[in-house]
């Protein structure tokens, strides 16, 4: 289920991590024209100025949620729909929808019940090993930064590297999983 949507996933995420893009598109079995083909399908019913709902494309191409969660957002109630997809049994896609149906947020979290990463330093914050709100809870507190798209985000944070040192650190994520980090000079 998902296979053209995990492209989609990935293409934004090859950026940054191409070696692991490049794994995961063989794990699913589409070449590069696959990707490139299905992101320009996403794109163009993305901008489509007749598409449907961001919340209605999501289920058209994924089909029903495996969950639906109510959340209180401050005092507004809203739903967290949630997808699993193949390529990253441990987590879901998860769409934040308002009362209204509008779309708040799209990432991926970590399933219900699977085991959180263990982050204490810098050493464990490494690409494809944890999503937005984990490192934000591991490495408290931390701020958030604006994205360079619209599916990334940033967090400024601060971690111990291996010898001990606290450092100053941003931490890029694409679709909610970590990307990369850079220390802050």
């Amino acid at each position: 289920m998902g296979l053209d949507f995990q492209l989609v996933l990935l293409r934004r995420m090859a950026d940054h991590n191409p070696d692991l893009v490049e794994d995961a598109r063989r794990r699913l079995g589409a070449s590069v024209a696959d990707m490139r083909e299905t992101n320009k399908r996403w794109q163009a019913m993305v901008r489509s100025p007749g598409s449907r709902s961001a919340g209605a494309r999501y289920r058209s191409v994924l089909g029903p949620p495996e969950d639906v969660v109510a959340r209180r957002l401050g005092e507004v109630d809203c739903e967290a729909r949630r997808w699993a997809l193949p390529l990253w049994p441990e987590l879901r896609f998860e769409v934040l929808v308002s009362p209204d149906g509008a779309v708040w947020n799209e990432w991926l979290v970590r399933a219900p019940g699977a085991p959180a990463p263990t982050l204490r330093t810098l050493d464990d914050l490494t690409p494809w090993s944890c999503t937005v709100d984990e490192a934000a809870r591991a490495f408290a507190p931390a701020r958030p930064l604006e994205g360079t798209a619209p599916t990334r985000w940033g967090l400024a944070l601060t971690a111990p590297g291996r010898d001990g040192v606290r450092h100053e650190v941003v931490a890029e994520f694409t679709w909610g999983l970590l990307q990369r980090t850079a220390i802050r000079a």
